[in-house]
């Protein structure tokens, strides 16, 4: 990440990097009122350019959070796809997939093949797509790939 914008309140976890070739391009925020719950970055689990895992203990559990980056040709999404991971507890995917799909854009058309192995994703760790209830934007784009399994 170049340019992270960096936040008092906030805890700030991505990747390390020696190259601009190696550079993250995800980035997750936690809220330092969340810091007891002692996060952690585990890229030996997960150790790709575009998807951060993190880990955080609750009463003697282990949860995770994953943000991912996929870009036009969907390589983390097919990492992911292709990659056996043992994680329990992953409470929540999110990120920008840029997939358009009819299933989460009304407005969209069509279908997208591609869709269908993100969803074989999310599936594997049991987690279900937020589809909000009242149809306003969580931030103002056009980018309607920005998406939350839970």
């Amino acid at each position: 990440m170049v340019g992270v914008v960096n936040y008092p309140n906030w805890l700030i976890f991505t990747r390390p990097y020696t190259n601009e070739s190696e550079c993250s391009r995800v980035i997750i925020y936690i809220n330092i009122r969340l810091s007891s719950f002692c996060f952690s970055l585990q890229k030996d689990i997960i150790d790709y350019r575009d998807i951060l895992l993190v880990l955080f203990f609750n009463n003697g559990n282990i949860f995770w959070l994953m943000n991912v980056y996929s870009n036009l040709s969907h390589s983390a999404l097919k990492y992911l796809k292709d990659t056996e991971v043992d994680i329990h507890n992953l409470l929540v995917i999110t990120g920008d997939f840029n997939i358009w799909d009819n299933l989460w854009d009304l407005f969209f058309p069509h279908h997208s093949s591609i869709s269908n192995n993100l969803i074989i994703v999310a599936d594997s760790f049991n987690l279900n797509l937020l589809c909000p209830i009242n149809q306003v934007p969580t931030r103002y784009s056009d980018n309607s790939n920005d998406l939350m399994f839970l």
